[in-house]
This record gives C-alpha cells, sequence and structure tokens, in this order.
C-alpha cells in the first residue's frame, strides 16, 4: 500500500506556503525518510497523510485513494502513528496503551491480548514483566518501543512516525535504530520517518526526501544523494561537502588526520596499541607500524589486550588513496566515527573522521603531512 503526494500544497494565513506543490511518491513496503532544515515543511507534509493537517490545495492518496474520501478519525485509526514524546497515556499500563486502537476498533479482549504479547516479543519485551506496567515505570527508551508497538497494533500498512527517536540519548537511539530496521525487514511496512538528522536518514531511509522552502529539492537512496547531490546546497546539508563534484579533494589523504601516534600500550611480543589526535579510535600497529586491528574499546591493562574488541585492520581500513566519496560510504555504512588510514604497506599512516573531513573541505582542502 502505497502514499503518494499529487501537487501538494499547504497555506497557513499571512505566511509563505508551508508545503509548495510537493508531488512524491514512496512506495508500498519502502521506508522514505522526510529530512530537510526547520520550516521545510515535513512534519506538516507528514501529517496531511492522516488529516491532522488539511492541504490547501492537491491531492494526496493512500492506497490509490485520496485521503478526504476518508472520515478523518477511521483514517486515523488506519494508519500507524509515531511521535518523538511517545504520547503514552500516563494512566494506562503498557498493555492498555498498546491495545487502545484495536480497543476503539472494537477487538474481542481475547484477539487484543495476543496482539499485546506478540507485539512485546517482537522488542524482546516480556509480558509478565511489562505488561502491567505504566509508562512512568520504563527508560526512555522502553516508552519509546512501546510507542511504536502502538503505531503497529493494528497491523497498519502504513505508518508514519515524527522524529519518534529524537528525544532519546544516543545509545538508546542507536539501539531503536538497529530495532526499527529489524522490524521493517520483517514487517515490510510502508513507512513514511521525519528526523532532522542526516545520519539517522542514511542508516534507515529506503529513499531520501530533501525538502527546501516547503519544496522537493531531491529524492534518492542514501548513495545516490552521496555520490550525486543535486547542488551545493544538499552537498552541505547532508555535511559531507566532498561528495560534491566541484571539491578540490580527491583522495583521503589530503585530510585525514595525521600526527605523531600516542602510545597507550606497548609490548615487544605485541606491538603498540595507539591513537591519533584523540581520535575515537585505538589501533594495534606491530613494530613496522603495519595496522593489525582497531577498537573502540581501550584496554587498561598490557596483560589483557585480548579484553578489547578488536576488528581485523584491513577490514575497516582505507587506503590514503582512496576517493572522499569511498571513504565516506564506510564511514556511514560502518555506523563509525572514524576509520584508521593505511599507506600501500598496510602501515597505519592517519584516521579519518566525520569531524576532520568536513572541517577541512569546509574551509578549503587543508592538505595536512605526516
Amino acid at each position: 500500500m502505497g502514499v503518494k503526494f499529487e501537487n501538494v500544497t499547504k497555506m497557513y494565513v499571512g505566511n509563505r506556503p508551508a508545503v509548495k506543490d510537493l508531488s512524491l511518491e514512496v512506495q508500498s513496503g519502502e521506508l522514505l525518510v522526510l529530512i530537510g532544515p526547520s520550516g521545510c515543511g515535513k512534519t506538516t507534509s507528514l501529517r496531511m497523510i492522516n488529516r491532522l493537517e488539511e492541504p490547501t490545495s492537491g491531492t494526496i492518496y493512500v492506497d490509490g485513494r485520496d485521503v478526504r474520501s476518508h472520515n478523518p478519525i477511521e483514517l486515523r485509526r488506519s494508519i500507524g502513528y509515531a511521535i518523538q514524546q511517545t504520547g503514552l497515556l500516563p494512566h494506562m499500563t503498557i498493555e492498555q496503551n498498546i491495545e487502545l486502537v484495536p480497543r476503539l476498533l472494537k477487538w474481542d479482549k481475547r484477539r487484543r491480548h495476543e496482539r499485546t504479547r506478540e507485539l512485546l516479543a517482537l522488542v524482546d519485551m516480556d509480558y509478565e514483566t511489562f505488561a502491567s506496567r505504566y509508562p512512568r515505570q520504563l527508560s526512555g527508551g522502553q516508552q519509546q518501543r512501546i510507542g511504536v508497538l502502538r503505531a503497529l497494533a493494528i497491523d497498519p500498512p502504513v505508518i508514519l512516525m515524527d522524529e519518534p527517536f529524537g528525544a532519546l540519548d544516543p545509545i538508546s537511539r542507536e539501539v531503536l535504530q538497529t530495532e526499527l530496521k529489524r522490524l521493517q525487514s520483517k514487517l515490510h511496512k510502508t513507512v513514511v520517518f521525519v528526523t532532522h538528522d542526516i545520519d539517522e536518514a542514511m542508516r534507515l531511509g529506503d529513499r531520501i526526501a530533501i525538502l527546501r522552502d516547503g519544496q522537493l529539492h531531491q529524492i534518492g537512496t542514501p548513495d545516490e544523494l552521496l555520490n550525486s547531490p543535486k547542488d551545493e546546497f544538499v552537498a552541505k546539508f547532508i555535511g559531507r561537502l566532498f561528495a560534491f563534484p566541484r571539491t578540490s579533494v580527491d583522495t583521503v589523504r589530503q585530510f585525514m588526520q595525521t600526527g605523531m601516534p600516542q602510545i597507550h600500550q606497548e609490548s615487544p611480543e605485541r606491538g603498540r596499541i595507539v591513537q591519533i589526535e584523540n581520535a575515537p579510535l585505538w589501533c594495534w600497529v606491530d613494530s613496522e607500524g603495519v595496522l593489525k586491528g582497531t577498537s573502540f574499546e581501550l584496554p587498561m591493562d598490557k596483560d589483557q589486550w585480548n579484553a578489547a574488541r578488536w576488528t581485523d585492520g584491513d577490514l575497516v581500513a582505507v587506503k590514503e588513496t582512496d576517493s572522499p566519496g569511498e571513504a565516506l560510504k564506510r564511514l556511514v555504512n560502518g555506523d563509525t566515527e572514524a576509520l584508521p588510514v593505511i599507506d600501500e604497506g598496510h602501515r597505519l599512516v592517519g584516521v579519518v573522521t566525520h569531524r576532520s573531513a568536513i572541517k577541512a573541505l569546509s574551509s578549503g582542502v587543508e592538505e595536512r603531512s605526516a
């Protein structure tokens, strides 16, 4: 069941259009992310799908049917909706919150109960432990899970998500992003997802629609946006200036962090554990400087090097002669903040991070020497 915008405009009295002549289509089973600067119309566009906002002109279709032909209350009950602050009712138990819409649709008690058990199992929350609790007795991440489960309660084909993880700490946010990807791979819902976080968009979206001043500026897969941004606005917005064709940066060597490695541990038998310029990454190199492994956890004891979660250096490193686009793909696809850079002899020569790349490229390329 897809969603289609056809020349949709939303005007508010005395203001410029919040959404202007928007035409786009969300394919059945696709997760489409709406993103753009504040005030670009992404949330307004989302809310027009379930008629929480009414378009001034144009048509929105869900499964080929004009949403204005639906009773708005019935329409909202047939579409899943998850928001940033969960919207859980504090006086209701978790089970009562999840089964809210099924109850309104007059599902019998047994069916509601079975659905609640099934949904809690989807996110590894034990029914006996959580069903009778109240929202205040859950962590923020657990509350947000329940908000998502409530959106799934009647097994709707279309789900709208308005910055559902925006209020969470980074760790909880990452866990729920992973969980959403896992659920989507199993359930194949049509999802329209609003976020202001480009990394979240790149991680979750099958396609990403970038809005600007209420209009669709560019739409494409994450790879398409990274490798073929329409213009400098898109390149700057996604924070990947080196993806823009006019950039003078050709190789990772031009923006990688270099300098004297800080030695954290050293052993004649095992080599050294080093860190370059306080990058959020530890590298294990042998006596010749060849990269052996990387870790985001620094083992505190020389005798417990194996306690770190070492990843094979060859699997994660980029070469200093690689293109910026290749490095960016590795950073985004690996969901990591830093990558080691190696030369032709697999020796560690630097580290590339999101921050160092963006800083160097936004100020003109700063070529650094080892």
